[in-house]
């Protein structure tokens, strides 16, 4: 089953309906905002235990609808996101995550256990259609030379939107890398020129096992804040 947000189409795999859209935010009042934005960043985390409790289709709706406002070059808006709660595609989808070999080094399978899986796409061909629009096209109708891809950075301003919102709505979220696109792929239906650029795991908060790079420690504002140049 698919619906559309928008311009943008996200497609659930689940067992019912009630993933559908939501124009929450349209009318959303500042004194409405569920948690302050300071503290959202600050309890931000890669989860990677869920618990068994379900999942509000309610909050997905509101999550999804934060992602599609992210900010995309020439509005473009070429990213997608696939919501998955049938536990064999979840399954699937945690073995081509190599779920095992996270559980064979102590932690839950937090893939396969995940109330809710949502997989965030770009297509990087959206963004060459509407840069050979007349508004965007150069003086001699060429399309500009992307000095980065975009399409990355746009999927990435809305995974962090994703991520932020789980916070706001008292979930927790993790993220994992699919090691074959091909056949997430094929899994998913996802068409050819999509690139599916991971799966977030979402659900309410379990105890957890501490990733070991968190050994590192976060770099010092004064290290990573540049003024006026590097």
């Amino acid at each position: 089953m698919g619906f559309c947000i928008g311009t943008m189409h996200v497609m659930v795999c689940c067992h019912h309906s009630s993933y559908a859209p939501h124009s929450r935010i349209a009318s959303l009042q500042y004194e409405e905002a569920t948690m302050d934005f300071a503290d959202v960043v600050a309890k931000r985390r890669m989860v990677r235990n869920f618990s068994e409790r379900p999942v509000d289709p309610e909050a997905i709706e509101r999550i999804l609808d934060y992602a599609r406002r992210g900010p995309s070059a020439g509005f473009t808006q070429g990213q997608d996101f696939i919501v998955v709660t049938q536990q064999e595609l979840k399954d699937a989808i945690a073995e081509l995550c190599h779920e095992k070999s996270y559980v064979e080094r102590g932690f839950a399978p937090f893939i396969s256990g995940a109330p809710v899986l949502i997989i965030p796409c770009t297509t990087e061909n959206a963004y060459h259609r509407r840069y050979q629009q007349s508004d965007k096209v150069r003086e001699d109708g060429s399309e500009i030379d992307w000095p980065v891809p975009f399409w990355f950075m746009d999927v990435g301003c809305a995974v962090m939107l994703i991520l932020l919102g789980v916070v706001d709505e008292g979930l927790a979220a993790g993220y994992a890398g699919a090691m074959d696109l091909d056949m997430l792929r094929e899994l998913l239906n996802i068409p050819a020129e999509v690139t599916p650029v991971g799966v977030i795991p979402i659900g309410h908060p379990a105890p957890d096992k501490r990733s070991p790079s968190l050994k590192r420690g976060r770099r010092d504002e004064k290290e990573v804040v540049h003024h006026e140049g590097w």
